[in-house]
């Protein structure tokens, strides 16, 4: 569902208010266990609401500094760019919404390089998707995951199919496509080749 949020080719505040339109139907369930543990509903609500705002005004070109501490605890909007990036160095990176200090501590944090020292960010998803339609926008990457499921993979076993849905994009039984991981690794297998 969160890909509505990023498949946006421009990086600013309208790129922030793109939620997707599904995820009322999911989020609380995520709320469930604060809920449970006696954390009343009135405080979680401020906290998400707080969450959101802060989320949304990272997604700005404005603030380039990388906010000197603040940056190291906190997210800035140098690393949410990372986070919206399509290039393969930047995939999978800097997933927190506040707090940076979970992909420090997780190996998942990427600083934003210098256009100099290294390719220009490039926003949107890593295959652009050709109709824009809203609903399709919305949809895209479901009626992609049916076609895996459904058409393109058939004759395969059913234990196969569903890793399809439950393993990381991009996995593929045949290797015909690649995971974000198996693409960075490549990436650095030419680095270390031109190096030498």
């Amino acid at each position: 569902m969160h890909v509505t949020h990023h498949n946006s080719q421009f990086y600013n505040i309208s790129t922030g208010f793109r939620s997707p339109v599904l995820q009322p139907l999911f989020r609380y369930i995520f709320f469930l266990p604060l809920a449970f543990a006696g954390v009343a509903p009135l405080h979680i609500m401020f906290a998400y609401a707080m969450n959101q705002n802060y989320g949304t005004l990272c997604h700005t070109n404005f603030i380039n500094s990388k906010l000197g501490w603040w940056g190291y605890i906190f997210v800035t909007p140098s690393h949410h760019r990372v986070h919206h990036a399509s290039n393969t160095k930047y995939l999978d990176k800097n997933m927190g919404m506040v707090l940076i200090i979970w992909d420090r501590i997780f190996g998942t944090f990427q600083e934003e390089k210098e256009e100099m020292e290294y390719e220009k960010l490039k926003f949107g998803l890593t295959k652009d998707v050709e109709d824009k339609n809203p609903v399709n926008i919305i949809f895209h990457e479901w009626k992609e995951i049916y076609k895996d499921f459904f058409i393109r993979k058939k004759d395969l076993p059913l234990s196969t199919r569903l890793k399809y849905i439950f393993l990381p994009p991009g996995w593929s039984h045949d290797g015909s496509s690649k995971t974000s991981r198996q693409l960075q690794k490549l990436v650095k297998q030419e680095e270390n080749a031109v190096k030498l």
